[in-house]
Parts: structure tokens; sequence; C-alpha cells
């Protein structure tokens, strides 16, 4: 199917080189399970793939699914070329191929990597490139037919795979600091001594303490995130600023944790009463949002750009969906598998005290990790 023509070597991380994986291994099945909230297969949901379309330089492809003939046929759609029909079974040899080369022990490293083999069969499916393009949320795009519903739609999903290091959720940048004014007797030395204390926060939060200082919420660095937080909903940036001031006073990281303590101090002094979660369900919409779309820099307009979910590589190399109609156990699975992570202070330009018209902030940052 390919010209022949040279082509530079492909190369990536376990990370681009599993969208490769997922985009093989979907097609040698045929169907995209669903996973419940621990990211087990769920057998009896799932949703029969028809064809994943992919942007490439030769034009935009759409490798169709023939369940009865247990074929992949390659159209070229910019000018509805057939470029050739292929077996299944090819798919199947080439993704556990991969598989098998992702996971290697000589491979086991965070940078990029080549992979020959791989790269000559996408050749030959006129395949110049392994991620979306980067504007693109969605890291592949389905055409998948319901068969509860009957319905058919294109539908994008984004990418994270488990075969390598835990991947970001929300990337840290100026964009993600939280600022709070520093509250109590505090003066110069006091400031000195936090910010020259040690690189571990729990021991500069603990001259503070000390000292009879504490932190408040203030605002964000950055109004496009705020104005993104806050569009979910209003209490978000207050919210995520008292889960931050818990994580680095005392260490918490996970998420999970983080909120079962922010809900027993309940600094927003909700009616908890009556049950309601106010916490938990407000913080696993933003952190659903940011998955499938939501970008901190980026002014947000509500819509997500992975209109299906969320397609996940477990480390078995099981490819499985939380499809935005089982929306509860992906929001479940993500409060239940993320952490905060301390990203470069010097680099995004927060974590020491400084003095502003007389009186003393602190900005703190945001970035939360998947825990594998």
């Amino acid at each position: 199917m390919a010209d022949g023509t040279y082509k530079p070597d492909l190369s990536g991380n376990k990370g681009e080189w599993s969208e490769i994986y997922v985009f093989l291994r979907l097609l040698e099945i045929g169907k995209l399970y669903a996973a419940d909230e621990n990211l087990n297969k769920m057998n009896d949901v799932f949703y029969n793939i028809i064809k994943i379309l992919r942007q490439e330089n030769i034009g935009k492809l759409e490798f169709r699914v023939n369940q009865s003939e247990d074929t992949i046929t390659i159209i070229n759609t910019t000018d509805e070329s057939v470029l050739g029909t292929m077996p299944v079974t090819e798919f199947k040899a080439a993704a556990d191929k991969l598989y098998s080369e992702i996971t290697k022990s000589q491979n086991n490293t965070k940078g990029a990597f080549s992979l020959r083999d791989t790269e000559a069969f996408l050749d030959n499916l006129g395949i110049s490139s392994l991620k979306a393009p980067s504007e693109d949320k969605a890291d592949i795009r389905i055409k998948i037919h319901d068969i509860n519903s009957g319905f058919e739609s294109v539908q994008g999903f984004s990418i994270k795979s488990r075969l390598g290091g835990p991947s970001t959720l929300i990337n840290a940048g100026k964009t993600t600091n939280f600022i709070f004014e520093v509250n109590g007797p505090i003066n110069d030395e006091i400031m000195s001594n936090f910010n020259t204390c040690s690189k571990k926060f729990k021991d500069k939060f603990t001259v503070l303490h000390n000292n009879a200082c504490d932190i408040e919420y203030v605002g964000m660095e950055n109004s496009v995130f705020e104005g993104n937080l806050m569009l979910i909903d209003g209490d978000l940036p207050k919210i995520c600023g008292y889960m931050l001031k818990s994580y680095y006073s005392s260490g918490l990281n996970k998420v999970i944790d983080s909120l079962n303590s922010i809900t027993e101090t309940n600094p927003l002094n909700y009616n908890l009463s009556n049950g309601h979660p106010f916490y938990s369900y407000k913080f696993k919409r933003m952190l659903s949002e940011c998955a499938l779309g939501m970008l901190p820099g980026k002014t947000w307009d509500g819509i997500a750009d992975a209109t299906g979910g969320y397609i996940i590589v477990r480390e078995d190399g099981e490819v499985l969906c939380y499809h935005l109609f089982n929306h509860n156990e992906f929001e479940n699975y993500l409060l239940q598998n993320t952490k905060f992570e301390t990203a470069s202070t010097s680099r995004h330009q927060f974590g020491t005290i400084y003095k502003e018209n007389n009186k003393y902030y602190l900005k703190l940052n945001l970035q939360i990790r998947f825990i594998k």
C-alpha cells in the first residue's frame, strides 16, 4: 500500500507508542470494551467499532472494520481511493509485537525510541505520525455503534497508558499557581526562615505554625484557569486552594485522602448534615473536564474535546474505555487514581514567601498525576 518512498524514522516515548498500540489492537478486536471504576473489564458493556479515522500526510484515512470477513479496508477519503484490504490477523500480530517492544526492559526509559518493525507496518498503512495533532485533545477518533440504542457516531477519545511512567492529568505551569496571603505575626525574619528552611514544604510550613502564622487563599495567578474552574463551579478555586494548602503543609498527596480531609474540616462551611458530597462532587467534575479537554491556559467553553471519553491501556495490554455513557465509573476512577505532585519551584515561580504593599504572600502550584 505504501509507495516505497523513504520516510524518516518514527520516534516516540511509551505513551506515544501506546497510542499506536490502541489503534492496532482495537482494529484487531473490533470492539471497545468498558471498564468499571476499578479498571476491570465489563464484558457485557462494549461498543462495536465501525472504523477508525486518522489524519495523515497523504490525506484523511479510514480503517473500516469488516466484521464478517475479519479484514480491515484502508480508504483515503481525500480522493476516495482504496489503499488496500488486510486480514485482522496482521493487525493482531503487529499489536502483539508492539506491546512486547514497549514493555521490554531496555526500553524502560522516559525518552523516545524507534521500533523499526512497527514503523514498517505503519508505513504500509500510509501512517507517518504517532500522535494526533497537538491541538486535538482526542488521541483517536472512532466511529462506534452502540448496540443498546443503535446509535452510530464518530467520537474522540483521550488515551492514557499504564505501560510507561504515570502520566499527568493537570500539567504544572505558572497558569496553575494559587496565591495565598500569609496571616499572623509574619515579618521579614519569618519570611527568610521559611524561604531558606529546606526543600521540604512540610518543614517550611512548620516554620509558619511555630510562629502562629497561617495562609489564606486569595486568588489565582492566571485569570483564564480561574475562569475555567468557576465555569464548572464557583467554589472550585477555593476548594483547590484549600486542598493545595493541605497537600503542601502535610504531604497528604492522594486526591481521595485530601478530599476526605477537607470534608472533615469543611472550610467552606457547607451544610453536610444531609450527606451531600459537596467537595468530592465538585473536584471530580474538575478532574473529568481536565481529562476530556479543559486546559489551564486556554479559555474553555464547557465543551469536551474528547467526546467519547477515555481509553486506558492496562499493564497487561488490555484496552478499555470509560465512555461518557458510564461517566460515574470514570469520575470515580479519576478520584481513586490521582495524586498531587510538586513541580519545579524555580521554573514555575512558586514556593517562596514574597512581600507586596507591606503584605506577605505565597504561591502554591497545582499539578496532578496518575498514581500508576
